[in-house]
């Protein structure tokens, strides 16, 4: 019974916790980062502001709690891509595509004030660093196939790999995303060619 009692409390808590989250981001949507209060967010979930106080201590740790979270799940997303298949060129392929993607959709999600508020999160240098890490690992496996090019190093190639695809938060359309993504591939591709030295 009490480890009932304790997974209901715990589901609970989840429960607030997320309620929170969503409604606190909907509101800086909707009104902007600096004009949104805690009574607001209590009002908007239904929770006592002295419940919600027990939980984030004000604005700013709830929306740096909210994009923890959708941090981790674009991590875990990449993570689904990159494993869907055991071919190296394609797990890249998977990856840089829902990399893209992820980069598409949030475009416009959040005005500068609170995407600068956002980015000076720890949480943020830590998971771009996994991220470039997985790119590179993938480069470094299909390098080693011969498929992709090996005369620049993986963590080089994954900068340019990330940089290149931030463009496709301005880009019109799922098609142009995926173009952009084939362009990219190219230019990790293996050149067949005698001339072609290995990096030592």
């Amino acid at each position: 019974m009490p480890k009932l009692w304790n997974d209901t409390i715990e589901t609970h808590r989840q429960a607030v916790r997320d309620a929170t989250l969503d409604a606190t981001a909907a509101l800086v949507a909707e009104r902007g980062l600096l004009s949104v209060t805690m009574s607001q967010i209590a009002e908007e979930t239904g929770i006592g502001r002295a419940t919600l106080y027990k939980y984030f201590p004000d604005v700013e740790t709830i929306l740096l709690a909210w994009h923890d979270r959708q941090v981790s799940a674009h991590l875990e997303q990449l993570a689904q891509a990159r494993d869907h298949t055991s071919e190296p060129g394609q797990r890249l392929k998977n990856v840089l595509l829902a990399y893209a993607h992820i980069a598409h959709e949030s475009h416009g999600h959040h005005d500068k004030e609170l995407s600068a508020f956002l980015h000076r999160d720890q949480h943020v240098g830590r998971a771009e660093q996994q991220l470039r890490n997985m790119i590179g690992e993938l480069l470094t496996e299909g390098a080693k196939t011969g498929d992709l090019r090996d005369d620049i190093a993986p963590d080089e190639l994954a900068s340019y790999c990330l940089h290149a695809l931030a463009a496709a938060s301005s880009l019109p359309s799922k098609a142009a995303v995926r173009r952009l993504v084939e362009v990219t591939l190219a230019g990790l591709q293996a050149t067949p060619t005698p001339s072609r030295r290995r990096r030592t």
